[in-house]
């Protein structure tokens, strides 16, 4: 009975945490809810091949085939971003020469502010070899409550 009301009490805590996070427009909290994104598919079929996209349609976050995925928020006018990208570049690495985690693990980013030129020259830049996206209004931004950049965010997908 002590497991009933202690799962119930963590349920109505998370309930609360989410709702206040996207009334307080801060990032989704640990434990929340993505918002729905919707992206356009890459053009690269490498790219597309790495996301288990099968099609050009655009796909939603949740459509990765992995069980986690890694999503960056950056800015290619952001020194921190730009500072960050080799450790960033060293954790695709390492997860993409493990096969445990290979098929298990993805990581994109989101150009905060960015065109598809802006991502592209930060790509190229930087050595980027996982799937870039360029987010020009700011409306992915805005629905994940405006965290400043670079950040971090892991989904679980699927079981």
């Amino acid at each position: 009975m002590k497991k009933i009301i202690f799962c119930l009490a963590a349920a109505v805590v998370l309930s609360m945490t989410q709702t206040y996070a996207q009334e307080s427009n801060e990032p989704p909290a640990k434990g929340g809810r993505l918002p729905e994104i919707t992206l356009a598919a890459p053009t690269d079929p490498l790219h597309r091949s790495y996301l288990g996209l099968s099609g050009g349609a655009p796909f939603k976050i949740t459509e990765i085939k992995a069980r986690v995925v890694i999503i960056e928020i950056f800015s290619m006018y952001c020194p921190y971003c730009q500072r960050e990208a080799p450790l960033i570049n060293q954790l695709y690495q390492a997860i993409e020469s493990r096969p445990g985690l290979k098929d298990r693990v993805k990581l994109i980013g989101l150009g905060v502010g960015n065109s598809s030129f802006e991502v592209d020259i930060f790509r190229s830049t930087y050595g980027i070899r996982f799937p870039l996206f360029p987010d020009p209004d700011f409306s992915i931004f805005k629905s994940l409550g405006k965290p400043r950049t670079p950040h971090f965010i892991s989904i679980m997908i699927g079981d």
